[in-house]
């Protein structure tokens, strides 16, 4: 179509310039007036403004042609015509119809949304002149895309349809067919690594169990060049240096439904590292900067190793200050011994300095809240450590949904940049009232007020009631998170809760407890954190009741009304990148609880607790982790033993999977979980990216085992008696609460253990 209107454009001005040669002496005159016909949404003025002709201009071949010849140029006309009315030139146009509408159906890979956007920036948008030439090319890149996309079968066909006022509807329908699935991936040439290994790291594979839902058996052109470069990475980082791909072949069945890859490699020989150097401009000690490089003589060469050294080196010499620092490696080749010399160039480049740090995006937190989390400081020079930071510790803060930095040049300044951070701010108003389920709590009605960022200055205001078949329970918090310049935190809480543990895997029991406290947070490092806190409680049993006979005997012996003031200290180190759902880091708290003499019949018990969680991507969006809680206690004083209400417990979802919640452990004269002085519970997990949800970090999905038990006092320590399982289990952070769930095998089970293999929870606090 296009061709043939180039043609008989083409033609015209041929036949117009030809016309124009045999009869030059007729048409030559004076132009008098102009005159426009044709024209139904364009203005005679337009016309004049690209037409190299004026009044009084003498018209003759040469003008003609080069008239028609701009008008054409426009590509806003059909047909142009030049005619003489006397000394009158008139000019006959057709305009060609604008783009009244345009309709796109049947696509559902590509959104008619980005498709709409892409026309509009080649100028193809409602309002527009129409131009065929246009919807081709928009049919032939649809198809493209869609080839790519391994959907061999796309139709696509384009209706152009006339209204009145010289406008067109277009519209395209698009028949996607199914994706052509890959039947078979072949490597031919390896003689090292079976077919088996080396496909395994591919994302594309032929039809499998999973491939329904994970579409991995889908042919796509640039998950092949992504596999084509991990089959690469594979044979340079085991030390085939001259590793090559020939050629890859996909073919696809007639009926456009299979398709079947061939990659032809050549694996060269394997070379080893015979020495590694460091040269240029140093800036630090040589030994120094060689523990920064993992390749060692005499091993493999890696291009992976030998890329990680570069970054450590330079990401080393950043925090020197030497922002723009570039190392770069090269390598010796010696094909005889086949051997590989690694030297490392060391360009440090100018010390470069911080001129400002900027934030953009809170628009409600108050910048100090922000700039004292920072840990670069203006004026002095960059540290790229520190500026990353100050990044972790905004995302640890819990008010924003994303942080991101950058370290822009300053203009007309060669050793200057500013920090930027951008912000996107979470709501930090939380009013919930809502309803959640446990399955040891039953029905869970929750009613909170919780601003986490209080009028945008960085202090926590929180009122909760609670209430369920377990417990009532009434709190009002406060935490000023930097109540000195250094970071010193200060809260207070107060409470009131009922208990009635007969409806929990508890031993039964019916309390009820009022009191508060105050707490300190000291930071010592950057990783390192002391806490304190001393908090009053006022606890009154339940005299009358069906209790068991340990229950009967503690009230006996001691009565059932106490005053415990518990003061109580931890030190931390964590590292984690995120206080929630953290990704890599690592956590390690100490803490110790001592209810000291007060007055009146005050109880005297002490706790110690170890706890620590361990996060590391291994792989891809893989992440492995693990866990550990571990406690012991005991009375001291006017009692011997801890008192039953203070006991550990284990089993659940939140302890050892699998078994129900609080039932591991010793048993009342009731057979009722009673609990013990002692707690062992740990556990690993490797965390799998959801399908379909990569991009939502508020989910989490992971394959677990759990391992743990608690004891009483009278008991034999055995790790024999540890309660094992392993499952599967979900968490989402929905805006109404943690929902929990987790399937599970118990390992190890004995019989009289309470098994649950389904557990879930929604609505309880994280």
């Amino acid at each position: 179509m296009k061709i043939q209107k180039f043609l008989y454009r083409s033609l015209y001005i041929l036949l117009l310039t030809v016309f124009c040669s045999t009869a030059q002496a007729v048409q030559e005159f004076v132009i008098q007036d102009i005159r426009v016909e044709g024209l139904q949404r364009l203005t005679p003025g337009t016309v004049f403004n690209y037409m190299p002709i004026e009044v009084g201009d003498t018209f003759n071949d040469h003008i003609s042609v080069e008239a028609v010849r701009s008008l054409f140029k426009t590509g806003f006309f059909d047909d142009v015509r030049l005619e003489r009315d006397g000394n009158i030139l008139v000019v006959l146009v057709k305009e060609r119809p604008a783009i009244g509408s345009i309709q796109i159906e049947g696509n559902k890979d590509i959104k008619t949304e980005d498709l709409l956007d892409g026309l509009k920036e080649v100028g193809f948008a409602e309002g527009r002149v129409f131009d065929q030439s246009q919807l081709d090319q928009l049919e032939r890149e649809l198809r493209r895309q869609y080839f790519s996309a391994g959907k061999y079968g796309v139709r696509i066909k384009s209706t152009v349809k006339s209204l009145d006022n010289n406008r067109v509807a277009v519209s395209i329908n698009v028949s996607e067919g199914k994706a052509a699935r890959i039947k078979q991936i072949n490597i031919i040439g390896n003689k090292t690594f079976k077919e088996k290994k080396l496909l395994k790291s591919f994302e594309l594979t032929s039809k499998t169990l999973l491939s329904f839902f994970t579409k991995t058996d889908q042919y796509s052109r640039q998950k092949l060049s992504a596999d084509l470069e991990t089959l690469r990475s594979f044979y340079l980082d085991n030390g085939y240096v001259n590793f090559n791909i020939d050629s890859t072949q996909v073919s696809i069945t007639p009926d456009k439904k299979d398709i079947y890859i061939t990659i032809n490699i050549t694996e060269g020989d394997q070379y080893t590292i015979s020495g590694v150097k460091l040269a240029g401009e140093l800036i630090l000690p040589e030994e120094m900067l060689f523990n920064y490089i993992s390749v060692r003589e005499g091993s493999l060469f890696s291009r992976k190793d030998v890329t990680n050294s570069s970054t450590w080196l330079t990401d080393r010499l950043g925090a020197e200050g030497y922002a723009f620092a570039n190392v770069n490696s090269i390598p010796d080749i010696n094909d005889e011994d086949k051997t590989v010399a690694i030297t490392f160039f060391v360009d440090p480049g100018k010390r470069v300095y911080v001129r400002r740090i900027n934030f953009t995006g809170n628009t409600r937190t108050r910048d100090e809240v922000i700039r004292r989390e920072v840990r670069q400081q203006e004026g002095g020079w960059i540290s790229t450590p520190m500026v990353e930071r100050g990044k972790i510790r905004m995302q640890r803060l819990g008010y924003f949904k994303e942080v991101n930095v950058e370290t822009p040049a300053v203009p007309n300044s060669a050793d200057q940049v500013d920090v930027e951070y951008t912000v996107e701010e979470k709501p930090f108003g939380n009013f919930l009232a809502g309803i959640g389920f446990s399955q040891t709590q039953g029905i869970i009605l929750q009613t909170s007020i919780t601003q986490d960022n209080f009028l945008g200055s960085g202090k926590r205001i929180q009122f909760a009631f609670n209430n369920s078949q377990v417990n009532r329970r009434l709190g009002l918090g406060y935490v000023n998170p930097y109540y000195t310049v250094d970071g010193i935190s200060r809260g207070f809480n107060l409470n009131y809760q009922e208990t009635r543990a007969f409806n929990s895997n508890v031993t039964a029991f019916d309390s009820r407890v009022y009191g508060g406290g105050v707490s300190f947070g000291i930071p010592v490092t950057e990783y390192n954190f002391v806490s304190t806190a001393a908090n009053y409680e006022n606890t009154r049993l339940s005299e009358d009741g069906f209790f068991a006979k340990q229950v009967q005997e503690f009230i006996d012996e001691n009565g059932n009304v106490f005053d415990i003031f518990r003061l109580s200290a931890a030190f931390s180190y964590d590292t984690r990148n995120k206080t929630i759902l953290p990704e890599s880091g690592v956590l390690h708290r100490v803490s110790a609880e001592l209810a000291v003499p007060f007055f009146g019949d005050s109880l005297q018990f002490y706790k110690l607790n170890y706890r620590a969680q361990y996060f590391r991507p291994i792989f891809g969006d893989f992440i492995f982790s693990m866990k550990g809680d571990f406690g012991y206690a005991d009375g001291y004083g006017n009692l011997d033993d801890l008192p039953f209400f203070e006991n550990y417990y284990a089993g659940g979802p939140r302890s050892v999977r699998g078994y129900k919640e609080n039932t591991l452990g010793p048993r009342d004269s009731f057979n009722r979980p009673l609990g013990g002085n002692i707690k062992i519970v740990a556990g690993a997990e490797i965390i799998i990216p959801v399908p379909f949800l990569k991009e939502f970090d508020q989910v989490r999905m992971a394959g677990f085992f759990d391992a743990g038990n608690v004891y009483g006092k009278d008991e034999n320590f055995s790790f024999g008696e540890l309660r094992y399982s392993a499952g599967l289990s979900g968490i989402w952070i929905s805006p109404f609460g943690l929902v929990s769930v987790s399937i599970s095998k118990p390992i190890g089970d004995k019989p009289g253990d309470r098994v649950q293999q389904f557990q879930f929870t929604f609505g309880n606090s994280f």
